[in-house]
């Protein structure tokens, strides 16, 4: 029988700290580099903290407080059987920013992160200092026949069907290849290597992790009809009142970039397109996405 791994394991050495911090009646796992404005890293499906690897050196060394979070139910944070909607993980990331000793942060989200980031001015807005969100279109963008109508025949959607079964997609990411199979179509060019899409399968075998990512998705897809997924549509509807930055891949497999634009909220709003890269944007383009990243983070100033 296989031994399925502790959440110890994603706990990966390099030039951060990993710290506990207790928020929102849980405990959440991040790795932590650096002094200076407080930024917070939020990683997308099907990935944890690591995600942000490349980049949490790069801003800790230009002046910033790092903080790269596992989400609920992800990596090494706690993962209740309850809580997996977006409110409740928007409350989570501000209750992580308070409990880091600060009142704000720049909140910086990635896939399903970068849709809780796109979230957090309308739902958290007192902690909200800015919000970056690569490989993420707006949620209100994607309830828009111009968004929907290019994933309608795409894989994307097909996965996200398959997503509401029950159990048949936990088992395909804890005993298959699906998180390397996602990483691999939704990706760009020769991403992941072999022992990055190790490390992924890895951390999604740590008891009940794929389980609450699953929850995440499903959620998104179920709450639409219900009253909870209304109120939530109708609030991150309201205009934004802080700058944004959106970043895209021109090759992203997951989101077509067709799916982006139509949003106007912001003051001021950013929209970066970066060639030759697929989803996982700040692993296929550390480079340039981190002298993006830098760049609008210092125009904040």
């Amino acid at each position: 029988m296989r031994t399925a791994p502790e959440s110890s394991s994603v706990l990966v050495d390099g030039p951060w700290q990993h710290r506990f911090v207790a928020a929102n009646g849980a405990r959440f796992h991040v790795a932590e580099a650096g002094d200076g404005p407080l930024v917070v890293l939020l990683h997308g499906f099907p990935q944890m903290w690591w995600a942000w690897r490349h980049h949490i050196p790069r801003l800790a060394e230009a002046g910033y407080r790092v903080a790269a979070m596992d989400l609920r139910g992800s990596g090494a944070s706690d993962k209740p059987p309850q809580g997996y909607d977006v409110p409740t993980l928007t409350r989570d990331v501000a209750g992580v920013i308070r409990s880091l000793g600060r009142s704000e942060a720049v909140v910086v989200g990635h896939g399903l992160g970068g849709t809780v980031a796109w979230s957090m001015p309308g739902l958290r807005p007192g902690v909200t200092r800015a919000v970056a969100a690569f490989s993420a279109s707006h949620p209100a963008r994607l309830h828009t026949a111009a968004a929907a109508r290019p994933l309608l025949l795409r894989p994307t959607t097909r996965h996200l069907a398959f997503f509401q079964l029950p159990w048949f997609p936990e088992r395909r990411l804890t005993h298959g290849d699906l998180a390397a199979r996602l990483l691999r179509e939704w990706g760009a060019g020769d991403w992941p290597t072999a022992d990055e899409a190790t490390t992924y399968s890895t951390a999604m075998q740590v008891p009940f992790a794929a389980h609450s990512s699953m929850e995440t998705l499903r959620w998104l897809v179920r709450s639409t009809p219900r009253v909870d997924g209304r109120r939530y549509l109708a609030a991150v509807r309201e205009p934004l009142d802080v700058p944004v930055l959106q970043v895209h891949g021109d090759q992203d497999r997951c989101l077509p970039l067709r799916t982006v634009g139509g949003w106007a909220g912001g003051r001021p709003y950013r929209l970066e397109v970066v060639s030759r890269a697929g989803h996982f944007l700040p692993e296929e383009a550390p480079e340039e996405t981190g002298a993006l990243l830098l760049d609008w983070l210092g125009s904040l100033a």
